[in-house]
């Protein structure tokens, strides 16, 4: 999906978040930019990475950001601060490690569904906690994301009687 594309649905999407103001949450979850080999461990961004998070927060400018969640690793964090920062909120840290890794999907999905009626947030996570967290706030099975994809989002909206609906798409 052309970047173009993917600002038409937002911008439908914003548009239509006055309807759902009242009722519903909004969560985008998207995987890390791509990443710098710059340090085994904790990489960075590479410059396509820096690229691709500064198209998302121009992608997400429209959507009223109120929080963006991402892990400790600078990659997540440096995904997440372009948009934060258009938005005026801080990055809010939610580690991911191995004492926490079966359960980080289901909190993080709770704390989620727990924000107040027209909330709209930004989750960056990776390749292997992104379709858990998709799965555990719209309760459908999520697509495996293989550790070559950067390019895929999903819109999970979540009504106030606790359906959701999820969009995924590319940019």
């Amino acid at each position: 999906m052309t970047l173009l594309r993917l600002l038409m649905l937002i911008a439908c999407l914003a548009t239509a978040l006055p309807a759902h103001a009242h009722d519903g949450i909004v969560v985008v979850v998207v995987r890390h930019a791509e990443k710098d080999d710059d340090d085994k461990v904790d990489p960075s961004l590479a410059g396509s990475g820096e690229v691709r998070a500064q198209a998302l927060a121009e992608t997400l400018a429209g959507a009223r950001l109120d929080l963006a969640i991402a892990t400790q690793y600078r990659r997540t964090r440096q995904t997440a601060e372009p948009a934060a920062s258009a938005a005026g909120i801080p990055v809010t840290l939610r580690p991911v490690d191995a004492a926490n890794a079966a359960t980080h999907a289901g909190d993080l999905a709770r704390e989620l569904r727990a924000l107040p009626p027209g909330s709209t947030a930004l989750v960056v996570g990776h390749s292997n906690t992104v379709p858990g967290i998709v799965e555990a706030l719209s309760g459908k099975p999520a697509m495996p994301m293989p550790e070559t994809e950067y390019d895929r989002y999903t819109v999970v909206l979540l009504d106030a009687d606790g359906a959701a609906r999820v969009i995924t798409s590319r940019y």
